[in-house]
């Protein structure tokens, strides 16, 4: 197998254990989800694949906790897309200050969005400016559990790939 056909299917492996891995117990909002949509916008080549992944990986772990589907699930799937594109901008920039920053980010993206429509789902708070402020302003105890979750599970991502796919290149069978 060539060297970039590994780190794809390397890539994807790791976006399925990044799923899976949703069901262990862990903190309140501590996940792989913004780093996995990052991870799949820079690693896989095409967008569609990345997207594809990404959602699919975000579908099992949902389902595997008996979510799937929900209220607000567009919000969360349209988010995760966002991100994947966001990933997209780190192939021209592949440093670890870029991925940083990529990190913070789309996990402020995601906050962002998903709070938004938790609150124009009209449920937990009146949709007026202030019910607005009050959504995020209640959900940053989740936000601060998050951007921990997304900066841990990036720099694990994307340092195990660049180690597997290092290691592969250098031990891989000759052709």
């Amino acid at each position: 197998m060539d060297p970039k056909r590994f780190a794809a299917v390397l890539a994807v492996a790791m976006m399925v254990l990044c799923a899976v891995s949703r069901v262990l117990p862990h903190p309140w909002n501590f996940t792989p989800l913004v780093a996995m949509a990052l991870f799949g916008g820079a690693m896989l080549d095409k967008h569609l694949w990345a997207l594809t992944a990404t959602i699919g990986s975000l579908a099992l772990g949902d389902v595997a906790l008996g979510l799937f589907p929900y209220d607000g699930i567009a919000w969360v799937y349209g988010a995760s897309g966002l991100v994947v594109l966001a990933g997209t901008w780190l192939k021209r920039r592949p440093t670890a200050a870029a991925t940083a920053i990529a990190a913070i980010g789309g996990g402020f993206l995601f906050y962002a969005i998903t709070n938004f429509g938790v609150w124009a789902g009209g449920q937990l708070y009146p949709r007026t400016l202030s019910g607005l402020a009050d959504c995020y302003v209640a959900g940053l105890p989740f936000y601060r559990n998050q951007l921990a979750g997304d900066l841990v599970y990036t720099a694990v991502l994307f340092g195990l790939h660049r180690a597997g796919t290092t290691v592969y290149a250098h031990y891989r069978p000759a052709s």
